[in-house]
This record gives structure tokens, sequence and C-alpha cells, in this order.
């Protein structure tokens, strides 16, 4: 069910302070991904918290590029992948050992920490074919990927970060009276850019502290606002971006901006898929063939894909002559 305010990312400006920020809600993009696998709910949570994270960050690409939010750990859920293409395209996957995911969840071990394991936690920008790609890494916080967020804008960008992420199923009734549940997820983060650059509002050395400037008070105190959200404000279809702010931000005053749509985009198609496949020699190609055909699956958008093994093979050697 899609709500008012759904798959938007919404920026805003703390008035007279270097903060601003952006609220994400996703509805119908998050709860397509996420049924479109039927992963178990632990597992749609963390691809949920990583498919908003992505969409929040990768919305502030001022180039048509692509932002790629991966995790490569040790545990049950081995790899998350969330893929945020400009102007809006967002899909995600996540790739599990099925049968250490149910030990674990059997035993109750269902926190970011014990599914994903240690690990890093890579960024990537692609600005395109003509330009370098920049890749940030950090290692897994057991606290969760809006922690491993944080320390990637204190390693990489040094620019004080605070980020809030909440992902659930909710039960709903459509306008039949049949009850039904779907995913929503939800985010909202603050950045202080100091006016003379820097990252600010962190005093390491207690004794060699100076005293904090009044941008400095101004991070604190929008930091300390925001740590007051709750998860069902991000998750609430009534509690729009525009009233979650006022109530965070009312007395400093907020300037909130045009929102930017989301949706769910996947790149994979026949010929790609075909593309790859002639790049496998005979034997290759013969071992991936069962009952006369090959098989091939989309990891993020789930389709299927089926092709001629002796089509492939004369493909690939029309590539070599």
């Amino acid at each position: 069910m899609s709500y008012i305010g759904d798959d938007l990312i919404t920026p805003f400006q703390i008035e007279g302070m270097s903060v601003r920020g952006r609220v994400a809600r996703l509805g119908p993009l998050v709860n397509e991904v996420l049924t479109r696998h039927n992963y178990k709910e632990p597992v749609s949570v963390l691809l949920g918290e990583a498919l908003t994270l992505a969409a929040l960050l990768g919305s502030a690409l001022k180039f048509d590029g692509r932002l790629t939010l991966q995790t490569k750990g040790d545990g049950p859920v081995s790899m998350l992948v969330a893929d945020y293409e400009a102007p809006g395209r967002l899909r995600g996957y996540a790739h599990t050992d099925e049968e250490a995911l149910e030990a674990a969840i059997a035993d109750g071990r269902v926190t970011s920490a014990d599914l994903v394991g240690s690990g890093y936690l890579a960024m990537t920008i692609d600005q395109g074919p003509d330009m370098e790609r920049y890749q940030g890494i950090v290692e897994l916080d057991p606290r969760g990927l809006a922690e491993c967020a944080h320390a990637y804008f204190a390693q990489s960008e040094q620019i004080a970060t605070s980020i809030r992420l909440a992902v659930a199923p909710l039960f709903d009734r459509d306008a039949e009276g049949h009850g039904q549940t779907e995913w929503r997820a939800g985010a909202i983060m603050i950045q202080h850019l100091a006016r003379d650059g820097g990252l600010t509002g962190h005093k390491e050395d207690e004794e060699e502290a100076q005293p904090l400037t009044q941008e400095e008070k101004d991070w604190e105190h929008a930091a300390v606002l925001l740590d007051t959200v709750e998860d069902h404000e991000l998750l609430d279809p009534q509690v729009t971006p525009d009233r979650l702010l006022f109530r965070l931000y009312h007395e400093d005053g907020v300037r909130v901006y045009p929102p930017h749509e989301v949706a769910f985009g996947c790149r994979c198609s026949a010929e790609r898929m075909e593309e790859v496949l002639t790049r496998f020699d005979d034997a290759d190609i013969d071992e991936m063939t069962v009952d006369g055909a090959i098989e091939t699956r989309c990891e993020f958008c789930a389709q299927v894909y089926h092709f001629d093994p002796e089509a492939l093979k004369r493909a690939g050697k029309e590539k070599t002559e």
C-alpha cells in the first residue's frame, strides 16, 4: 500500500546553522525488494537498512553516477549490496548461508553483529566511464550500519554525521478490509559542514580541549535532538517528513526543500546475461546446462532467464573469429 510521502528523499536545512540533512521514507519500493526474495525477517531488516542508507547517501550525488554500498562479513549474512543510480533507481540483495542463518535464528542470535559478523563496509561512488571511481572502506560496527556510516564520514569525508535508521514489517488492511503485512523503512541524517572546513563537534583530548565554538554548540544541539527520534516516527506514514522536522527543529527553524523520488530499478536484461555467458568456453557451458537449457537468475530482482547452450556456443565462437 502506498502513502503520500512514500519513496521520497526530503532534503532540509536548519536555519542559522551549518547543518543540513535528509529524511528518507521508503514504502512500496522497499517492500518490493524484500518480498521478491522471501528473506527471513532479520535479513530483511538488514537489507532494508542498507537500501535506505544507500538512498539517503546516493540522493546527494550531483552527477549521473552510482553509489554502491556493500558489506562483506564472516557471519550468516555474508554480503549485503545496495545500489543507487542517479537520478533515483534503487536495488539490492543479500547473500546468506541458509544453514548458518537457520541456526543463528533458532539460537536467538539476530542482531547485526550476530548476522553480519566481522568484516568491512565499502562505499563506492562511480562517476561514469570517463571518471575514476572512489571507494571508502570501514570496519563493520557491531552496533549496525548507521554506526558504520558515522565512521565512514568521520574517516573518509571529515564531516560530522548523525543517522537514525528504522526498518520493520507493518500490518495494515486494504480497502476491502483484508489484512496484509508490508515492509517500511525510514531514516534521517544530519551533517555539519563547518564554515572553515573539517570535522567539528568532537573533542578527543579533554585536557587539551578548547571551549566549544558556536558552530560546535549548534551541532551538538542538533545531534541531541536527532537522538530523540523514535522508530515509529520514521515508519508511520502519518508522520510525514514535514511533521517530523517540525517536531525536532521548529524552535530553531527548518527549511524543507522539494523531495527526490526513488523507485526500484534493475539493470539486468537477457542481453546482459547472454553477454556474460558467451565468455565461457564450451566445457563450462556444458557444465551449466540442465535438461538441455541454462537458467540464470538475477540476484537483485530475481528475474529468471533461459538460454539455449548451443546458441551460446555459436555466439561465443563468433566473438573470437
